[in-house]
């Protein structure tokens, strides 16, 4: 084997006054990091393939492994930083992109922590959630500029046609993971748990599989620049329509699915070769302007009678808010915008940490822009891009938004740990895997229940800031930014997020 100059990230410790030879580690590790030294069945470690999954650590009867980082292995350098050192050393031994999984782990400013919440005190007394009623239900899509009403004998008859709209019992949905990305048991994990909460799950670009249809009702059906698996039956097995422009940890290029990813059921839920690379091109083929993106929306909608909302979602780029404009103008229902922070099963490390700006800027951008157009009101916002607790739900609210995705914050809860490895197709979690061996790891209904339990949790603790605000609806707090306050904010940056320091 060759001499690689990149060092392993992480060492393996083994107690060997508690490892008893189990052998559990060698059986639940899928990059082989555990082995049986020949002979006398001890076990043994090779740190250069460990991921930092922690599936052995947490497994190990005996408590006998610990995983942990490569203390510094280079003299420090505030440029040349390790990271810098071992990307040039892999990429001058296989000649190619680095890939990576999840979310971007640079240290960019996360905007949410530097936000704090208002509460009531004295002449504005707070509310009780335990006591009195709080209302999260949350609608999506396009509302009229105003009501018209007819009087009759039987009393006033509502005489505007409303457009589709999407119901949420809480402002969370999940974000859009595609079956080939993630396990069908991870995606059956979503359905189920958008269905026991009141809200919807995201099919992503990877079509639907037959068993899924039966959540339709709680499902929305992307059209990807691939088009994977879109067809009518598709289309109108869903609640509503999105058509996926970008996202926001790869903007401006395209999905690719291994083929050692797509398996015979991945193949006729995509509908493409078995064993074939899903390679989704950076465009669609079709939009070159806002009026061909009109000529989709609507064909989308001719297409499902015009019973659905229909959404398209974007990356956070720096233009964002003319771009969210056209798009509501195009006749979009629902406008999504994917941050620098997203998750992603693979991506170019490049690109992941270097491109799109962070959410929490462009929410503050469009939501402004929409309400000086006098348009705000013809699309809903939703938003996603690294939001981990109920803090940033309300945070995103206040800023504008009308509800949040999530998918790592989903993804943990079904047991990632973010080793940032999903591309391998090696998921020790059996979450972004296609092997039998490794998804029947992850039992969906143990899913479901964990994914439940989180929005439920979340929904308790929104209610709660809500209540300390004195206020009793989302209503109230959607785009009401004087609850928020900077901390630890320039100017440009308040200026930008359209909010004051804290003390004023």
């Amino acid at each position: 084997m060759a001499l690689s100059l990149a060092t392993p990230s992480f060492i393996v410790e083994r107690d060997e006054t508690r490892c008893i030879a189990c052998q559990v580690c060698v059986r639940q590790c899928a990059n082989d990091v555990h082995y049986v030294v020949t002979g006398d069945g001890e076990v043994a470690s090779d740190p250069a393939r460990c991921v930092g999954c922690h599936r052995c650590v947490t497994l190990c009867p005996t408590r006998a492994l610990n995983v942990r980082t490569t203390p510094l292995e280079f003299r420090p350098h505030a440029n040349w930083t390790a990271s810098a050192l071992t990307a040039i050393y892999k990429q001058a031994e296989t000649g190619g992109m680095l890939l990576t999984g999840m979310g971007c782990d640079q240290p960019y400013r996360i905007y949410w922590d530097h936000m704090v919440l208002n509460a009531s005190q004295v002449t504005n007394p707070s509310i009780d959630p335990m006591r009195e009623p709080m209302e999260l239900k949350t609608f999506l899509g396009a509302k009229p500029e105003r009501l018209t009403f007819e009087v009759s004998e039987g009393g006033p008859q509502l005489k505007t046609q409303l457009s589709p709209q999407l119901e949420l019992d809480v402002p969370i949905l999940f974000s859009a993971m595609s079956y080939g990305s993630i396990s069908f048991n991870a995606c059956l994990s979503l359905a189920r748990a958008a269905r026991a909460s009141g809200t919807y799950y995201n099919t992503g670009e990877g079509g639907l599989h037959p068993d899924l249809y039966q959540f339709g009702a709680n499902t929305i059906a992307q059209v990807a620049s691939g088009r994977f698996g879109v067809h009518l039956d598709y289309l109108n097995a869903a609640a509503a329509l999105e058509i996926k422009i970008g996202q926001g940890a790869k903007p401006g290029i395209g999905g690719h699915l291994p083929g050692e990813k797509v398996t015979p059921e991945i193949s006729r839920t995509r509908m493409i070769p078995e064993g074939t690379d899903a390679i989704s091109p950076a465009p669609h083929h079709d939009i070159y302007s806002i009026e061909d993106l009109r000529q989709l929306i609507y064909a989308l909608k001719e297409a499902t009678h015009y019973t659905k909302p229909v959404s398209v979602k974007v990356a956070a780029v720096h233009n964002i808010a003319p771009i969210a404009s056209g798009i509501v103008r195009a006749g979009a229902d629902i406008v999504a915008i994917d941050g620098l922070r997203g998750g992603t099963g693979a991506a170019p490390t490049m690109v992941r940490n270097n491109v799109g700006i962070p959410i929490e800027l462009a929410l503050a951008a469009v939501d402004q822009r929409l309400r000086e157009e006098g348009i705000r009101h013809r699309a809903s916002l939703v938003v996603g891009g690294s939001v981990r607790n109920s803090a940033d739900v309300v945070k995103a609210l206040a800023l504008g938004a009308d509800a949040v995705y999530i998918a790592t914050s989903a993804l943990v809860a079904m047991g990632c740990h973010l080793c940032q490895n999903c591309y391998s197709g090696k998921c020790n979690w059996g979450i972004a895997t296609q092997d039998p061996y490794l998804t029947k790891r992850l039992n969906p209904n143990i899913g479901a229940r964990r994914l439940a339990n989180l929005l439920r949790a979340w929904a308790l603790e929104i209610k709660e800031m809500m209540g300390g605000m004195g206020i009793n609806s989302v209503e109230s707090l959607r785009g009401n930014r004087d609850h928020l306050r900077g901390v630890g904010l320039n100017q440009v940056e308040l200026d930008a997020l359209g909010i004051r320091s804290a003390g004023f």
